[in-house]
């Protein structure tokens, strides 16, 4: 027998080229998806890739990340929980100054003045934050995340999330809806009228509320929503629903005289449980921290400016490159001429398996950020290229109840180059503007590359 004895059949790898040209003569080809590592990362890659702490490391980082069991503990003051000394404000993504913030994050930092009488008008609001008196930090410093700009100021209430599995905390903000509101940049009076009421009514109820209820099972709820056509992150409109239904008999007995006003605040926004399950996800990528020799990814989030990453192995270093522009749908008369780089740290949701990660279980979620069903479902299926696990919890019906996938690795976005699918908001890029539309965004490939280079400068040599 020789090679050419009988009919070819033929593996093609990379480009359809050779492919397609093999299908028009009637020539069974079998295709291999393979695309070239990134450039630039070839020997980065084979370094780490050799570290014989790797495959034991990632296997127990993921696994602290998936076991995790988020509840809703609390719901208390920032200045309670968070050291905010001074005039210190919290931020969104990696660490950035008043010289390079973006609009919306400047118009949620004079927001924040104004709200806590730090000054009187907006001038005089933008001269004390542009002369460095006020203190800026990454809400990830302190165990806290926060949608769009992320703002975090010392009278505003947090959610508090505990890890009933391996013992962490997490806190993020009440949410304040959607159009103009502080977290996409907006203070105008309406803005900071919401939050007096917010700070005067919603936030003790809540707390009183949940105090009486006790926690509230997180991981559970996300996973019954996500079978309901949640994505949790842009569509949590099932999540707010069920969150609604634990509360609501609790919120009535903590305070009669200001439960239907609450119940209506909460229940005409259908983005009240994203917040929670932000500190969800916060405190579950948290339990996967520190893991020498790791490449999960246990942080992505925006400032407006930057995109940044934080790896498991690599403690607390931020690994950077320019934030994306989203394509998406806009509201009204906006355009993508009035949309900011992507903002905010609501991607750890994509980071702990959902979002993007899983918008095969919410297809109504392509009226929103724009696209078919058919990408909503690829792009799910994207990403189990480059994640470690399956979550076992998180499943998806229309994927035959397959865990989202969960656990970003480094190491495997350089070889197969496939960036994370996230999907966002889009926040005006004028400081004072609000919410502008919805879309997707992939982060910048820097990020990981910087990331993986100093996987490399740490990992081991084999024994």
């Amino acid at each position: 027998m020789t090679l050419l004895s009988g009919p070819p059949h033929v593996i093609t790898v990379g480009a359809g080229l050779l492919r397609e040209s093999l299908a028009a003569q009637a020539v069974t080809t079998t295709p291999v998806d393979w695309r070239p590592p990134l450039p630039g990362t070839e020997g980065a890659l084979a370094r780490v890739l050799a570290d014989p702490r790797l495959p034991a490391a990632n296997e127990r980082a993921v696994a602290r990340l998936i076991s995790a069991r988020p509840v809703l503990s609390a719901v208390r003051r920032a200045s309670e929980v968070l050291e905010l000394g001074g005039m210190t404000f919290l931020h969104a993504g990696p660490p950035i100054t008043w010289e390079r913030a973006s609009g919306p994050l400047r118009g949620a930092l004079i927001g924040a003045m104004l709200l806590e009488g730090y000054a009187h008008d907006e001038e005089d609001a933008e001269r004390r934050l542009a002369s460095g008196e006020v203190r800026l930090e990454p809400c990830h410093h302190h165990g806290t995340v926060g949608p769009m700009a992320g703002v975090v100021s010392p009278s505003m209430w947090m959610f508090e999330v505990r890890d009933a599995e391996h013992g962490g905390v997490a806190y993020c903000s009440l949410n304040e809806g959607l159009g103009k509101v502080l977290r996409y940049g907006a203070y105008g009076p309406e803005v900071l009228e919401r939050l007096g009421w917010m700070d005067r009514v919603l936030g003790p109820v809540l707390s009183a509320a949940i105090e009486l209820a006790g926690p509230i099972d997180l991981r559970g709820m996300i996973a019954q929503a996500l079978q309901m056509g949640d994505e949790l992150h842009n569509r949590n409109r099932a999540a707010t629903s069920l969150l609604l239904r634990e509360l609501a008999p609790a919120v009535v007995d903590a305070s009669p005289r200001d439960a239907a006003e609450v119940l209506r605040f909460v229940g005409g926004n259908d983005h009240f449980f994203l917040n929670a399950g932000m500190a969800a996800g916060k405190v579950a990528t948290d339990a996967a921290r520190g893991v020498p020799g790791s490449s999960l990814v246990v942080a992505m989030a925006r400032n407006g400016t930057d995109f940044g990453v934080q790896v498991s192995g690599l403690g607390d270093r931020w690994f950077t490159g320019p934030a994306g522009v989203p394509d998406g749908l806009y509201l009204g008369a906006y355009g993508p001429a009035d949309a900011n780089p992507d903002i905010g740290d609501s991607t750890i949701t994509e980071t702990s398996g959902l979002g993007g990660f899983a918008m095969a279980a919410a297809p109504a979620i392509v009226r929103f950020v724009g696209g078919e069903v058919a990408d909503a479902v690829a792009a799910t299926r994207s990403m189990y290229e480059i994640t470690l696990a399956e979550h076992p919890a998180f499943q998806i019906p229309g994927l035959g109840f397959r865990g989202t996938p969960v656990g970003i690795d480094v190491t495997l976005v350089a070889r197969t180059g496939l960036l994370p699918v996230v999907n966002t908001g889009i926040a005006g890029r004028l400081a004072g503007t609000g919410q502008v539309g919805a879309g997707l965004v992939r982060p910048p490939v820097e990020a990981f590359t910087a990331a993986l280079l100093a996987l490399a400068e740490s990992a081991k040599d084999p024994l």
